[in-house]
């Protein structure tokens, strides 16, 4: 494994559904992982609705990326992954609420299917730099 790249295994984020980690650093970088909505003590998701699912997913890359010191507004890209692309307005009053100004790059997929049935995922990648 090259010095460059570590991996983040955040305390207080939900434990990973499969072989992969919470994020990993490489150059400056933070890569995390797709979070879905799933309740860090429980395991198991919150939410009914996608509005009340991005929250949880972004409050869950939130703890990644403290545990990697940096702040999820430090994001310069995220992928926001939807099983209903109808309730996208929805899923923008949320997010606006985690990046008030400068918010990052993005961009919304529609998909067939999520993990434990979920209805929300997001991922981020995040600067490290000042």
């Amino acid at each position: 494994m090259s010095e460059e790249r570590k991996t983040i295994d955040a305390d207080g984020a939900p434990a990973a559904v499969g072989p992969y980690s919470h994020a990993v650093e490489a150059n400056g970088l933070l890569f995390c992982s797709g979070q879905i909505p799933l309740d860090p003590a429980t395991g198991e998701i919150v939410g009914t609705t996608p509005a009340e699912q991005a929250r949880r997913c972004l409050e869950n890359l939130q703890i990644v990326c403290r545990a990697a010191g940096a702040e999820l507004g430090d994001a310069v890209r995220c992928t926001v992954y939807m099983t209903d692309l109808s309730a996208f307005a929805e899923v923008n009053e949320v997010y606006a609420e985690f990046f008030p100004s400068e918010p990052p790059a993005r961009a919304a997929v529609g998909v067939a299917a999520l993990p434990r049935g979920a209805q929300v995922e997001i991922d981020a990648i995040v600067s490290l730099t000042d």
